[in-house]
């Protein structure tokens, strides 16, 4: 199933009651640390009672990300944010091997740590890249899927037909202007330099983390020790194998930003095109912080998709 929604209905849904309950007050917000038997320790958000659903923050971000659809959710879910491997405020030791994979083993691990049995996940970019490990790895867990737009570099590979050669252009520039730059960086122990090319390349503006407000660099920062242990003995964009995703069976809702960056729209139409029956929202005039520019739609969007399958 493809939708695609038009200005006119997103502007509808943006201002429409999330639902007949929306009514409800959200519950108040608890917080917890999980120990894995990994030896990691991940801490968590969470509020309201029933489905949980779990909330899956990206790159440089921690909980605190979804504080808001935590709280949102919580009326009609057991809504939980937590914090992957490396970020706020978990102090895990760094080991090597780091990606998306071990953050997707830590999330299963996580899952039975709180006896949740079967969860609906929403991720947003490497948290969705974590979400979709976690369908591909442990799919017995997972009741539904929403990912909003997943860093899956490699299947720009794996491109047919129209989008070939354009996909094989972004993955040799992601390698050339991204990976090796901020592989360098972080290897020379320069963080500032490394988070400075990662947000001059996504920005496509060199000066961009300087021109942040200094809160802004501030938050970031917090959340660096993922890229220092990923870019340094791990790997950033760990390999997808497209044969395993033509045969997921996990209900997958994927979300776009129509204005997001380029490379990530080729990703996210080369996912649809592989997993079966899955679902797909591009949100007109949206960036890749939809979650942040168009909230009410998205949470309308990606409840009526886990109703529908309970």
């Amino acid at each position: 199933m493809k939708l695609f929604l038009a200005p006119a209905l997103a502007v509808a849904l943006a201002t429409a009651p999330v639902s007949a309950a929306g009514t409800l007050a959200p519950a108040s917000v608890t917080f917890g640390a999980a120990q894995l038997p990994n030896g990691i320790t991940l801490h968590y958000a969470e509020a309201g009672r029933g489905v949980p659903v779990i909330f899956i923050p990206g790159s440089l971000a921690d909980y605190s990300y979804w504080k808001d659809q935590v709280q949102a959710f919580s009326a009609h879910y057991r809504a939980i944010a937590y914090s992957r491997r490396y970020d706020y405020p978990n102090e895990n030791p760094a080991r090597a091997g780091y990606s998306a994979i071990a953050d997707a083993d830590d999330l299963a691990l996580f899952i039975k740590k709180l006896r949740l049995e079967r969860v609906n996940v929403i991720g947003h970019s490497y948290g969705a890249y974590t979400a979709l490990f976690l369908v591909l790895r442990h799919p017995g867990l997972v009741k539904s899927a929403i990912l909003a737009e997943p860093p899956a570099v490699t299947l720009l590979n794996s491109a047919s037909g129209q989008l070939r050669t354009l996909a094989a252009a972004q993955y040799a520039d992601i390698q050339g202007r991204l990976v090796t730059p901020m592989r360098a960086a972080f290897l020379a122990n320069d963080t500032d330099k490394g988070i400075g090319v990662f947000m001059g390349y996504v920005f496509n503006n060199p000066s961009a983390w300087r021109a942040m407000p200094a809160e802004d660099r501030a938050a970031e920062l917090r959340n660096a020790q993922e890229w220092r242990v990923m870019m340094t003995t791990g790997t950033l964009f760990p390999a997808v194998d497209p044969r395993a995703i033509r045969k997921i069976q996990t209900p997958v809702m994927l979300m776009g930003g129509t204005a997001s960056y380029p490379f990530l729209i080729t990703i996210t139409e080369i996912l649809s095109s592989l997993i079966p029956h899955s679902a797909l929202l591009w949100v007109p005039g949206a960036g890749h912080q939809m979650w942040y520019e168009d909230p009410a739609l998205l949470r309308e969007a990606a409840q009526r998709f886990i109703r529908n399958r309970r």
